[in-house]
């Protein structure tokens, strides 16, 4: 008898500690998770049952004159020749920084050589480079030169070498990231408005230059208009916490819901929503710094609604192999991987393994195995794994 007693106290006891181990967890963690659920659940009741997005369109209008604070820079870097060419199928932006020569060249190399687009796929495609001015031009200290050459000058020469870099003279940091992409449909606007499609990215995305090719020739040729793809967020909710990168104060953007809009590692439009997208910036407060976001109150005050497809990726890496080369478009997060990646996903056996009966339903097994998983993956839904 005692022995049971001494037994069920011990047990007792192991409860109890379980239970304070396990309340001290909550306890640490309930204030990120509570805020992180509630924010969530109030803007989705935003998004899908209130909607009231006209009240942000009335909150961030402005006039003119003050709007043209956030483009009226100065270009540093330009080419008002660069899109000459009657028929130009797209104009691609890529973000990058100044330090980024690596990443730039490495696009030169690879999906983003306007000789291969034209040689082997036979479409006209503009690629530039948008950027500020680096931080360390303003001060230039002794180690920022290289040889005795300045930062500013190395871009010079780098500009000579490819005539692809356009910059204004606006300091290249995150909270500008607003001010990039206004240089870019200001550019756009001004220097190639003929162009059928417009898409900007970022320098660490790989895009499949083949398949987007025949994909947006394909739009073209159906007339396509209001046309705004990528990987599409509805319903997100700024994020509140001063700890994250992403933080906006209320000051700044008071509601729960932002607009909808695309993943800015990469997206398309066709020309008539850049028009419209250039317009809307002409009036609208661009202080808000997360660049993908202002793009979605833009495209709300002009009535644009994105389109999400499977094939753009988020924030995360698409999974290595031929079953998902065969109708990539966009993968996010490549830098050293970059040629390997683009010599694999180009081969001209991705087609030949991929093609058939057979073949058809072999990706859709590989695809489903490496898509339909139960962790979030910032990539490719699983439903395209069907497609």
């Amino acid at each position: 008898m005692f022995l049971k007693m001494r037994r069920i106290r011990r047990c007792q006891c192991v409860q109890l500690m379980t239970t304070c181990l396990v309340l001290s967890v909550v306890m640490v963690c309930w204030e990120q998770l509570d805020n992180n659920v509630v924010s969530h659940v109030k803007s989705y009741s935003y998004r899908y049952l209130v909607n009231h997005f006209i009240n942000i369109n009335k909150s961030f209008t402005i006039p003119r004159e003050q709007a043209r604070r956030f483009s009226n820079f100065r270009y540093l870097l330009d080419h008002p020749d660069k899109c000459i060419e009657k028929d130009v199928l797209l104009l691609l932006f890529v973000k990058t920084s100044p330090e980024n020569i690596g990443r730039r060249n490495a696009i030169r190399s690879t999906w983003g050589n306007e000789t291969y687009i034209r040689n082997r796929l036979g479409v006209t495609v503009k690629v530039v480079f948008a950027l500020g001015v680096a931080r360390t031009t303003r001060d230039e200290p002794s180690w920022s030169k290289r040889n005795g050459v300045g930062f500013q000058e190395q871009l010079i020469r780098e500009d000579r070498r490819h005539g692809d870099l356009v910059q204004q003279d606006f300091l290249d940091s995150f909270h500008n990231l607003t001010l990039k992409l206004i240089l870019q449909f200001h550019w756009m606007h001004s220097r190639c408005a003929h162009a059928r499609f417009f898409m900007t990215a970022d320098d660490d995305i790989f895009v499949h230059m083949p398949n987007l090719v025949s994909y947006l020739q394909d739009m073209s040729s159906r007339g396509v208009t209001q046309f705004w793809i990528g990987r599409v967020h509805r319903g997100a909710p700024p994020i509140r916490s001063k700890d994250s990168k992403y933080y906006v104060p209320f000051e700044m953007y008071q509601w729960v819901s932002y607009p909808d809009y695309t993943a800015g590692a990469g997206y398309v439009v066709s020309r008539d929503v850049a028009d419209k997208i250039y317009q809307a910036t002409l009036t609208l407060n661009a202080s808000i710094y997360i660049d993908d976001v202002f793009m979605g109150i833009c495209a709300n005050a002009v009535g644009v609604t994105p389109q999400d497809h499977v094939f753009f990726s988020g924030e995360g890496k698409t999974p290595y192999h031929q079953c998902i080369y065969d109708q990539m478009l966009t993968s996010h997060g490549h830098v050293e991987d970059i040629y390997d990646l683009w010599r694999a996903a180009t081969h001209p056996q991705v087609k030949w393994w991929t093609s058939g009966l057979v073949g058809r339903l072999y990706c859709t097994a590989v695809k489903m195995a490496l898509l339909c998983r139960p962790y979030y993956l910032n990539t490719y839904h699983c439903k395209a794994a069907f497609l």
